[in-house]
């Protein structure tokens, strides 16, 4: 019985030992002392103390210095992926297509996209991040220049204009553009009228969303998209800013003219209808203003301060968002307005909180736009900066109207390795990749 007992002491000792030799080697920094059970993610370092993982998470971590802007690592966690669970980082310091999801919208892409990307200059790549606001001169010399993602069209350039003419000047700026552009408008309809404006392009201006529902409801706003739709491809329009998608029930509210001017539930049924009915075409339509406007100020004029609680945002303003996400949107644009709730130093369009909120939350895997860097909110009170915190913050496509200074100030960053062009590569990777699911690039 003595030598029984002294035997099961025995296994209990060496059991016992074995769990603390375990547990001992389970903060060991080496990756063949790493269990089953931690998992791992590719990162970039975009500043000195941030990190963007493969599934577009920006984490803040203190990185001693050890690492330089553009490093590409391999972090080995355990359970949720925050600092205190990272066991492992390992430098790696190449681009792949590990650095994109696998289960992203333009995922059938990514290697067209990546042999294009490899071929590319370093100003190739900076241009194809802007989506520039067309000049009033020099638009085919500064093209040419500057090759730029995409031209996006104001009222100004279709006032007066033909048909043919039109059609004219998008054809001049797509044979001019070594890689094919995204060329854009907004034509929300209503007060927003970029080429509807013009009756020499649509007999009568498009309605807006809310005078349409109150017209015919859904069904009406199907039937507009439709009609929408024909006369943009005609012209060579392949991406709209609408819908939007802000939820905006008060006549008082800025954006309530442009809104739906409905309630969650069936806003998020019009943006679901909007991109449905916009993959039949050759036009994307872009969701916007994330994380959504309600009742704030016009950002074109100033600063505007959202001062609404988070579980507010989530139940009301995001619904339509996701909605439209799981529809396929393609695109969404994110506004100038500050949430305090989720960042109260920084606008949304350069702010880290705010597209992790776009990423993590509503999976959303396809380009993500700023709302016009020259805008009030951002020009007078957060300009210096503005271009590369938009780039490192997680927007892929920046629309600009100053470009030549936008382009100045990305070659800065990267000279001063505040931007390195691994976080380049990422965001143009995936405009790249969107061209090729338009069918823009062959």
């Amino acid at each position: 019985m003595r030598k029984i007992i002294v035997i099961v002491l025995i296994i209990l000792i060496g059991l016992g030992g074995l769990y603390l030799y375990k547990n001992m080697n389970s903060n060991n920094n080496s990756f063949k002392d790493i269990s089953d059970n931690y998992l791992s993610k590719r990162c970039i370092v975009i500043k000195s103390n941030l990190i963007e993982c493969n599934d577009n998470i920006i984490l803040e971590l203190d990185l001693n210095d050890k690492y330089n802007v553009g490093d590409i690592l391999n972090i080995a966690y355990l359970d949720n992926f925050n600092k205190d669970n990272i066991k492992k980082i390992d430098n790696i310091k190449s681009f792949d297509l590990n650095l994109l999801e696998n289960d992203a919208i333009f995922k059938d892409y990514y290697n067209n996209a990546f042999e294009l990307l490899k071929k590319m200059s370093i100003d190739e790549k900076i241009g194809q991040l802007l989506f520039a606001r067309v000049s009033d001169v020099n638009q085919i010399k500064d093209l040419k220049e500057y090759k730029f993602g995409g031209y996006l069209l104001f009222k100004r350039d279709f006032t007066k204009k033909t048909k043919d003419e039109v059609i004219k000047m998008i054809k001049s700026y797509q044979d001019n553009s070594k890689i094919p552009l995204l060329i854009g408008a907004d034509e929300e309809g209503g007060i927003v009228t970029r080429i509807s404006s013009n009756s020499n392009l649509v007999k009568e201006p498009f309605k807006s969303p809310r005078v349409l529902y109150l017209e015919g409801g859904l069904d009406k706003i199907k039937d507009d998209t439709i009609s929408k739709n024909k006369i943009l491809e005609s012209l060579g329009i392949n991406v709209n800013l609408a819908p939007v998608v802000d939820v905006s029930t008060n006549e008082n509210d800025y954006m309530y003219k442009r809104s739906l001017g409905e309630n969650s539930e069936i806003t998020s049924e019009f943006s679901k209808l909007v991109i449905e009915t916009s993959k039949d075409s050759k036009v994307s339509y872009c969701l916007k203003h994330f994380p959504g406007y309600g009742n704030n100020a016009d950002t074109h004029i100033g600063l505007s301060l959202d001062t609404r609680n988070l579980e507010s945002i989530k139940n009301i303003d995001l619904p339509p968002f996701d909605a439209g996400i799981k529809a396929g949107a393609e695109s969404v644009l994110v506004s100038h307005n500050i949430v305090s709730s989720i960042d109260k130093d920084n606008p949304a369009s350069i702010s880290i909180g705010i597209h992790n909120l776009l990423r993590d939350d509503l999976k959303f895997t396809g380009v993500v736009i700023t709302d016009d860097l020259s805008m009030g909110a951002i020009e007078d009170h957060y300009k210096d900066g503005a271009v590369v915190n938009a780039i490192n913050s997680g927007n892929d496509l920046l629309i600009v109207s100053d470009y030549k200074s936008s382009i100045k100030e990305i070659k800065d960053a990267i000279n001063n390795k505040k931007l390195s062009e691994n976080i380049i590569n990422k965001r143009v990777l995936r405009i790249l990749a969107w061209k090729y699911y338009k069918g823009l690039v062959k």
